[in-house]
């Protein structure tokens, strides 16, 4: 009988009532008396590695988009810093012959090399995986205005021209090619030679030159003009070596190409200003285009305006 009085329930209404005393009883106690500031300290030290668990993987995501868009950003803007040098080395390699003619006091005012040209910036997708035919497919064809027979040239000088083009691609043949043969005229001396490619692009053979020539070891090769294809004033070649062999009728000569063709990838298609073929390009394109210029135009401005 005395156990079962022992083991009987407390009620609710008491467990209530005594529940909300010691809470009245806590809240007293940690607002006038600040008792609980050492229990929240340590409740606060052991919850904070949960808490830090729980936003890790947040700021990691966090990270991982950030991480991704500035190298988004950085690839768009170091291929724009790419396509803008180049178009800067086109523009430089016309600036200096223009100024190597005016040295010499040569009244050229109708050469092509004087000319405006248009160019358009184009990207080698594929190498011709046949060993004896060095030719490159870029990016760009008939919907861009390319044209059979254009000149193409990258930062350092002459590339090729175009072989073949299709809607949206076009193949450039190299001048290293081996059925390739292109126009020169020497820097110091004005010698006119050939320049034929044999196969290997670092190097060029230099077709016909006499025995007598005035041609010296470490001279550079420009576009001579002739012919049409390439405008004058482009570099081509510097020559490599000169064998003058009295029992063989000419005198053989190898030359290095300017460009590097084992590693080209950005190239520039040219066309002249008053052609009928013309680039085509997009609206975006063309505003773009149109920015560049302008960028050009205020770097080329700027120095002139520092000296004056």
């Amino acid at each position: 009988m005395s156990s079962h009085l022992f083991l009987q329930r407390v009620s609710l209404k008491t467990r209530l009532t005594l529940a909300l005393l010691l809470a009245f009883l806590l809240i007293f106690a940690d607002h006038r008396l600040g008792a609980m500031q050492p229990i929240r300290a340590f409740l606060n030290s052991v919850v904070s590695p949960v808490q830090y668990l729980a936003v890790m993987p947040e700021q990691a995501l966090d990270n991982v988009i950030s991480q991704v868009q500035s190298r988004r950003r950085i690839m768009r803007e170091n291929t724009q810093l790419k396509e803008d040098n180049l178009l800067l080395q086109g523009q430089l390699q016309r600036f200096q012959f223009l100024v190597r003619e005016n040295d010499r006091l040569r009244e050229l005012l109708a050469s092509d090399s004087r000319e405006e040209r248009l160019r358009m910036v184009a990207e080698v997708i594929a190498v011709d995986s046949d060993p004896f035919s060095h030719q490159v497919v870029v990016n760009k064809g008939t919907r861009h205005g390319v044209y059979i027979g254009q000149p193409v040239i990258d930062a350092d000088g002459i590339v090729g021209q175009v072989a073949d083009v299709g809607v949206t691609t076009a193949r450039v043949i190299l001048i290293s090619d081996q059925s390739h043969a292109i126009p020169t005229r020497a820097e110091m001396s004005g010698i006119r030679v050939i320049a034929q490619g044999v196969g290997d692009t670092a190097l060029l053979e230099l077709m016909h030159v006499p025995h007598s020539t005035e041609l010296q070891e470490g001279d550079v090769l420009f576009s001579s003009g002739l012919g049409g294809v390439f405008p004058e004033g482009y570099p081509v070649a510097r020559i490599k070596r000169i064998t003058r062999d009295e029992s063989l009728p000419f005198a053989q000569v190898s030359a290095a190409p300017i460009a590097n063709l084992d590693r080209i990838r950005m190239l520039l298609l040219l066309w002249d200003s008053g052609s009928e073929t013309q680039p085509v390009r997009s609206e975006a394109d063309e505003r773009e285009q149109e920015l560049r210029e302008q960028e050009l135009r205020e770097q080329n401005q700027r120095p002139v305006e520092e000296q004056n």
